[in-house]
């Protein structure tokens, strides 16, 4: 280390990371090499994409290739690319510190994991970290395409590392790893150490991991003097043959699995597979995958929602969200389009007639791929929806032309039959049945408790229970299925169609309103801070074993969804609720016998009423206003 050298420190949770890479057991130390390669790959990509719209004419661009250089006598193994490069300020972010927010759930898992998985690296964006495997030191040489300086990091993973410049004279970068002694190897590792300076292992691996890469990887050793002395030029170990244009037959699963590896970096084998290859005016290739489990980054903004694009075997961009509507983010993948130009943007895209084509054949591909799972494989298909579910329903409301094609993908959980499809429910709905009910606004196991249900289950009707916060947005949007409209169970003015009739409550309820009880509770329910206004108080024929329960008048959105649009600062139509009192319910005819024989007390029907509008709240799963005086209210009444 020169005087020029600045020695700086990681980050925190960089630390963290080098310690486990260096210290923890792994069972496949070989991702190492794949991680850097795919890093290489990567910069010469960006390399390319830069280039056409940078003015750096004065500098040239030599052919794009990858060299994995090995030398037995300094036990180095030198990863080396023409790509991009990296400025002094790029070093530190990308290799000093780790802005991933799955970071913490990275290490987590390490710390969780009894035997290894390599597999976990690349996913939470520590793949440089891999390194620290097999070597005891690593220095990075690079100089960033346009720039005149070249950069020198070097690290030991102790917790820092200098960077001061380097000597490199083009732009690209050199990754050096210093190797660990094979016996340190051993003890470190908790595997069978491999030799990697062996041509033989590290063809192996690139062979394995690397060969559709799209740039050519040669191997060299420093000892091999054929090169550069009229030798036959070096032949890359990697076929760089694109995998999505090779004849499905030709192609094994192993060899897809392992390319969704690569360009997921997820350690689990995907779900399901479409091989796709449209022809005529528009002429693309498509190579698609469902994952067996969300990604980290599903539900957020920024987070890779795309899909790869490639335009004649030529990379173009990631992370291309133009290809796939938004409700598929989940899906990955690459496109190859014989028909876009090579100059092609993200803001081009944006307007092109053929990339819109693209996308709604794309999009009718992967939909008509999950009827047939969910057709051919309802067990499997059933594990989709619990896990992409949520985010499928939210083209219900964004893609109105293939809103029937989603609504009868999915799965819900109801109140007679556990867990049904639109389709099934619409063909077991009773004589007289018209409308499809449905509840929303909490969970689905709070729903299936909820007084609201009492007089559907008393008639035998089924209530699709929606607990998801999408549910009542998509449900709305809808509004109907295959000509079915949907009704929720919780509004105030409802006629229940089909089933036999519910239990009389007539007799109780002229009780009531003859000994003035229920004006008594909606003149004491209209006094009372409640948080919202309770417009009406009514006798209730939908109540079978509930005391009293709330309505909804007016708009059918839940308190909970009200929350949210507030949480979000948006307006929400004013609130109507009603609440329902159940006149044949023991608890109600008691309360009414008090209030009748208290009636000239003052407070007497208030707290009264404070009980049942309690009772209500916690029925529907809602936090009770007031509490602490609600409380008190209890205790009073109960001494």
């Amino acid at each position: 280390m020169t005087n020029s050298a600045e020695k700086m420190e990681f980050q925190s949770e960089a630390k963290q990371v080098l310690d486990l890479m260096i210290h923890s057991v792994y069972s496949n130390p070989d991702i190492f090499l794949r991680e850097l390669i795919s890093n290489a790959s990567d910069a010469l990509d960006k390399l390319r994409i830069e280039n056409l719209s940078s003015d750096h004419e004065s500098e040239s661009i030599a052919p794009a290739q990858i060299t994995v250089l090995t030398d037995k006598r300094r036990r180095t193994i030198t990863v080396s690319d023409n790509g991009i490069g990296m400025s002094r300020d790029e070093l530190v972010s990308f290799l000093g510190t780790i802005a991933r927010s799955g970071t913490k759930e990275f290490i987590h898992a390490m710390r969780e994991m009894s035997s290894g998985n390599g597999e976990l690296i690349g996913q939470f964006g520590v793949g440089f970290y891999s390194s620290f495997i097999v070597a005891g030191r690593v220095t990075v040489e690079t100089r960033r395409f346009g720039s005149d300086e070249s950069w020198l990091w070097d690290s030991t993973g102790d917790g820092t590392y200098t960077i001061e410049p380097g000597l490199r004279a083009e732009c690209g970068t050199d990754v050096t790893l210093y190797l660990r002694d094979r016996a340190e190897s051993d003890e470190d590792s908790g595997a069978d150490s491999k030799d990697y300076l062996s041509s033989w292992t590290l063809r192996e691996i690139i062979k394995k991991y690397s060969d559709f890469v799209s740039h050519p990887i040669y191997l060299k050793d420093s000892d091999d003097k054929k090169d550069g002395e009229g030798g036959a030029p070096p032949e890359p170990v990697n076929s760089m043959k694109a995998l999505w244009i090779r004849p499905e037959a030709s192609v094994s699963d192993d060899e897809y699995k392992e390319f969704y590896r690569h360009i997921t970096h997820d350690w689990e084998d995907p779900m399901e597979r479409i091989v796709y290859k449209a022809e005529g005016t528009n002429e693309f290739h498509a190579l698609l995958y469902i994952p067996s489990r969300p990604p980290f980054d599903l539900y957020y903004r920024d987070g890779a929602h795309g899909i790869q694009l490639y335009i004649r075997r030529v990379f173009i961009m990631s992370d291309c969200r133009d290809l796939i509507p938004e409700y598929l983010r989940f899906v990955r993948g690459v496109v190859d389009s014989e028909d876009l130009p090579l100059n092609v943007s993200r803001e081009i895209l944006q307007q092109d007639r053929q990339t819109a084509m693209i996308k709604r054949s794309l999009t009718r591909k992967v939909l008509d791929t999950l009827k047939k799972m969910k057709q051919e494989r309802p067990e499997e298909y059933a594990k989709f929806w619990d896990k992409f579910g949520e985010v499928l329903k939210e083209g219900i409301i964004s893609d109105a032309k293939n809103r029937e094609s989603i609504m009868s993908l999915g799965l819900f959980s109801s109140s007679k039959s556990g867990r049904t499809s639109l389709e099934s429910y619409v063909a077991a709905m009773n004589d007289g049945q018209k409308s499809i009910y449905y509840l929303s606004g909490a969970k689905s196991a709070v729903l299936a408790d909820s007084p609201k249900l009492e007089a559907f289950s008393e008639r035998g009707l089924d209530v699709l229970l929606l607990g998801d916060p999408v549910d009542e947005i998509w449900v709305a949007a809808a509004s109907e299925f295959e000509g079915h409209p949907f009704v929720s169970a919780s509004a105030a003015d409802i006629e229940i169609e089909g089933g036999g009739q519910a239990s009389s409550n007539r007799a109780e309820a002229k009780k009531l309103e003859e000994s003035g009880f229920l004006s008594r509770v909606k003149e004491a329910v209209s006094g009372m801070d409640l948080g919202v206004k309770i417009e009406d108080v009514r006798l209730s024929s939908r109540l079978v074993d509930s005391p009293a329960t709330f309505v909804q008048k007016g708009d059918a959105i839940s308190p909970q969804m009200r929350n949210f649009f507030k949480s979000m600062g948006q307006d929400a139509p004013p609130e109507q609720r009603v609440l329902e009192i159940n006149p044949a319910h023991p608890l109600i005819q008691k309360i009414a016998s008090r209030v009748e024989e208290h009636v000239d007390e003052p407070g007497n029907i208030g707290e009264w009423a404070a009980l049942i509008t309690g009772l209500a709240s916690i029925a529907d799963g809602e936090v009770v206003a007031n509490g602490r005086d609600f409380t008190h209210t209890i205790e009073k009444l109960l001494l």
